[in-house]
């Protein structure tokens, strides 16, 4: 039986085609399936039939006709005995160290062994906060991306939950992430303020873009160390990033805006050497959440950890240290740090060759 259902266009869906958001969107199983149904009529866009090639715009009412399947009650989230890398648990919140390889919290195409899957083995159900109110994310209060290795935090009590993701919003969650970027970096210091909405060219991907859409985004950074440029490279530069926003890809995104793209990076890779192995062996980016500091929600204590880097990334470091142009005094001070800092003991997934 067909069923008449209304899908308002996003923000982030402007300029897209009417048959690809659609598709990209779920409404329809597929693009050839989206345009039979605009071919059939049976797809409507401020009430009038529309063309395949129509570009949305945000606020616009699209009505479709899908058919209704009987209606099935979703598996319930399950824990799973994932080994979490635990540095500080108390009854509001924990403080981790994600592996590589682990996805935050269920998808389309991840609907286990996830960290929420890890979580509610770890907790119990009942011991995480739902403040998202979708139990697929269950102690999530902000993310760090499948292949982006380090420190995050999540949520136990509602109220934890609720003034993490506060303080995450209103910047006083301070968070550092070490990245090793391509080409050498002339000046110590440097700020990119630069807005980011999803890639007019490519859905899935995030670009700096000047459009309405966009939403601000913030990152400084300051160099660590610069690496010498070699037959097939252009020299490397480590770097500790501090966000001050937390959009999708922010870092992976800006640094491939200033042609400084992640060594190991497989998608924002403008302006990366394509000759001999420049990506230094890694098969993702190097992009590691090292240092976390945050008052503590409850009890108002200021708590800060660090988490040295894992050995794909070290083994990166190692096979560039006879290049190296010396360390700055803020590259002193952060090695210094991860020399006291236990490194993750938990092994990341395996992931697959490019």
């Amino acid at each position: 039986m067909a069923a008449s259902r209304v899908y308002i266009v996003a923000p982030d869906d402007e300029g897209t085609r009417l048959d690809v958001l659609l598709a990209d969107r779920g409404l329809f199983s597929s693009r050839s399936a989206a345009v039979r149904a605009i071919e059939a009529g049976g797809v409507l866009v401020k009430g009038q039939p529309a063309a395949k090639k129509l570009s949305v715009k945000a606020g616009d009412p699209i009505v479709y006709e899908v058919e209704e399947a009987p209606a099935e009650d979703p598996a319930p989230m399950r824990g799973e005995p994932i080994e979490l890398d635990v540095r500080f648990e108390d009854d509001d919140l924990i403080v981790l160290s994600k592996q590589v390889g682990l996805v935050c919290h269920p998808s389309d195409d991840h609907r286990d062994g996830t960290l929420v899957n890890a979580l509610l083995h770890h907790c119990g159900e009942q011991n995480l906060c739902n403040v998202q109110g979708d139990n697929d994310r269950k102690g999530i209060v902000h993310r760090l991306d499948m292949d982006t290795s380090g420190l995050m935090l999540a949520a136990k009590s509602d109220a934890a939950g609720e003034a993490l993701m506060q303080a995450i919003q209103d910047r006083v969650v301070d968070r550092h992430y070490l990245a090793l970027v391509h080409g050498i970096i002339a000046h110590d210091t440097g700020m990119i303020d630069a807005p980011i909405a999803r890639s007019a060219k490519d859905r899935k991907r995030m670009a700096v873009r000047d459009v309405p859409s966009a939403r601000d985004a913030i990152t400084t950074f300051h160099v660590l160390e610069r690496f010498e440029a070699a037959r097939f490279d252009d020299g490397y530069t480590l770097i500790d990033c501090k966000l001050f926003t937390g959009r999708t890809h922010q870092i992976r995104v800006h640094m491939e805006y200033t042609r400084h793209p992640l060594v190991g990076e497989l998608v924002y890779t403008s302006g990366m050497p394509r000759k001999g192995d420049p990506n230094l062996g890694l098969k993702r980016q190097f992009l590691h959440s090292f240092k976390l500091a945050f008052d503590h929600p409850v009890t108002g204590e200021r708590l800060e950890f660090a988490d040295n880097v894992p050995r794909d990334l070290q083994e990166a470091l190692d096979s560039l240290s006879d290049r190296s142009m010396g360390r700055t005094p803020a590259g002193a001070e952060a090695f210094g740090l991860l020399a006291h800092s236990p490194r993750p003991s938990v092994e990341g997934v395996p992931l697959a060759e490019s």
